[in-house]
């Protein structure tokens, strides 16, 4: 059976640990193939919180696209794709994917899952939001993305970062029905 592709962009917010535990989980995984998208201010993110650099993050990828080509496959509808997962989103990609800037490779592959119908995911980080972000987060929502914040969950009781994020990360591929053992699913409150 083919593998499903699923693109994946890191962007300019903080949580770069989000796209890269992704790309590691999904690295061991034989039903995705990853297209991975690292803007500049990724980039830098990704060496101040979890001192890697670019070629590092790449390598758990099985294709990567360089942002400023806006000619790769990624960027047709006819490449076929279970959808996109922009981990973290920074406010500014959130701004263009709603205005449907198509600026870069990142914002028109959104553009792109989103004209397909395909699934959008954007992990949008930023504290507090501004009726901007907050507009943003509704014109993509309208268009059929989705906004997910990646809020952990505390009622699996957690005992690391990397537990809490890993329980964010599940609930984001259940979006795509790609099975993972990040997280198990809930059952129900405990009587007592």
């Amino acid at each position: 059976m083919p593998r499903q592709r699923l693109i994946i962009a890191i962007t300019g917010a903080t949580g770069a640990a989000y796209g890269v535990r992704l790309l590691q989980h999904l690295r061991q995984s034989d039903q995705v193939e990853t297209h991975l998208l690292i803007s500049d201010a990724g980039v830098l993110n990704i060496h101040q919180e979890l001192d890697l650099g670019r070629r590092d993050v790449e390598a758990l990828a099985d294709v990567v696209h360089n942002v400023r080509d806006v000619g790769a496959s990624i960027a047709s509808g006819s490449f076929a794709s279970c959808g996109m997962v922009v981990a973290p989103c920074s406010m500014k990609t959130l701004a263009a994917v709603a205005h449907g800037l198509s600026d870069n490779l990142i914002t028109r592959a959104a553009d792109v899952v989103l004209k397909e119908r395909r699934r959008l995911v954007l992990m949008v980080r930023e504290t507090p939001f501004n009726l901007a972000h907050l507009r943003n987060m509704t014109a993509v929502t309208e268009m059929g993305g989705v906004i997910f914040p990646p809020l952990p969950g505390f009622y699996q009781r957690p005992q690391s970062i990397e537990e809490m994020i890993d329980h964010t990360l599940g609930r984001v591929l259940d979006l795509f029905g790609i099975t993972h053992a990040l997280t198990p699913e809930w059952l129900g409150m405990k009587a007592g």
